[in-house]
């Protein structure tokens, strides 16, 4: 659960986890695989989720589990992402917003069960409460039909098409129920649970004496002039980037930084966004920062700008991509380590996406509304 007391801020990492506890029905907070929708209507279609600049369906990429305590109107509230892994575009973003009261006519008034179900062989769910169907390949809904079989659904002919040559083409007419043939179709990102905790409390004075002892550790004998130079060529840039790297030194496995109404930490000191750039609601509230991912961007640069890391070697151990990444664990997150998304060839990359919402959390009745995203990438700029 995402729902952070005010002022504190809650990290996520992701985690194996079974099948079951990543249905709609356990209110999940995952990365990857097919959305688990929290309302089964209103859902975004297919207008709403394709990518506005090459114009492709965008992927699943992450859902938060967000309620807000004192709402009843938002005891179930979700966040769900979705980006753009078509290359050589890989650069849409659009988030959605969804809440339900306690009594609603999806879910049970009671909590869900912590055990697991019984096994049953259950298919992959296609068609919602609701009666919506949803695109074979996706997850999203899915209007479209087979013009064969009136069975299958597609968001897009994009993903008919996908979907036609992975297999569909001989099982349409065969199948008896086509939910239990859905194969992998390699357009979604691997799945995982993302299991939140909260960040412990550093006080400034540990910080501040953890970096000094880096810096005097890394100089040794520096000659004065050397010192001074460095001290004169101190920068806002440097700032912004001794305190990102700080705050993910403490848990290096972060994916994620939940805290509603509190302020991101920035990978740059460019492209950081003014008041003035986050739009209000159509509501007319502001927008309040509420979520963070940190993944590295691809970069040809040492993105921590020093000597002494292992920005040069390859992290072929995660990604099959020849690009140099940063290795040092203190700086670099592992986000792009769990999707794998270098396997469509040119893929994902952003320092930061930080996620704005309504500060209000306008009622929405059963839909889904869209929030804001603003993606930040790591500068070249020394």
């Amino acid at each position: 659960m995402a729902a952070a007391c005010a002022g504190s801020v809650e990290l996520g990492f992701a985690e194996e986890a079974p099948a079951w506890r990543l249905r709609s029905e356990q209110f999940p907070s995952k990365v990857g695989g097919r959305p688990a929708w929290l309302s089964a209507a209103g859902l975004p279609g297919p207008a709403e989720l394709s990518c506005a600049l090459c114009g492709r369906p965008l992927a699943f990429l992450l859902q938060l589990y967000a309620p807000l305590p004192g709402r009843a109107d938002a005891f179930h509230r979700g966040l769900f992402l979705f980006c753009c892994r078509a290359p050589p575009c890989c650069a849409g973003l659009r988030v959605f917003r969804n809440q339900l009261p306690r009594k609603n006519d999806f879910y049970s008034y009671e909590p869900p069960s912590e055990e697991p179900p019984a096994a049953t062989g259950d298919p992959v769910c296609l068609q919602l409460k609701s009666g919506a169907r949803l695109c074979r390949v996706c997850g999203c809904l899915g209007p479209k039909t087979c013009s064969r079989c009136h069975r299958a659904h597609y968001c897009s002919k994009e993903h008919q098409t996908l979907d036609w040559r992975s297999g569909h083409k001989q099982a349409c007419t065969q199948a008896d129920n086509l939910d239990n043939t859905v194969p992998d179709h390699n357009f979604l990102f691997p799945e995982f649970e993302i299991v939140i905790e909260t960040e412990d409390e550093i006080t400034p004075e540990v910080v501040e004496k953890e970096e000094e002892s880096e810096i005097i550790g890394s100089m040794g004998e520096a000659p004065e002039e050397e010192l001074d130079s460095m001290a004169k060529h101190e920068s806002r840039e440097d700032k912004v980037f001794q305190k990102f790297k700080t705050k993910v030194a403490l848990e290096p496995e972060q994916i994620l930084r939940y805290g509603r109404g509190t302020a991101p930490i920035w990978i740059s000191a460019e492209n950081i966004p003014q008041e003035e750039d986050v739009p209000d609601c159509p509501c007319g509230a502001k927008r309040i920062f509420e979520f963070q991912l940190l993944t590295p961007e691809r970069s040809r640069q040492c993105v921590c700008k020093a000597t002494s890391c292992l920005c040069w070697q390859f992290l072929l151990d995660h990604l099959t991509s020849t690009i140099p990444f940063c290795t040092d664990k203190s700086v670099m997150p592992q986000l792009l380590n769990y999707l794998k998304a270098d396997r469509l060839g040119r893929s994902v990359d952003w320092g930061v996406l930080a996620v704005f919402t309504c500060a209000e959390s306008c009622r929405l009745g059963t839909g889904y509304a869209e929030e804001f995203v603003w993606k930040q990438d790591i500068t070249d700029t020394p």
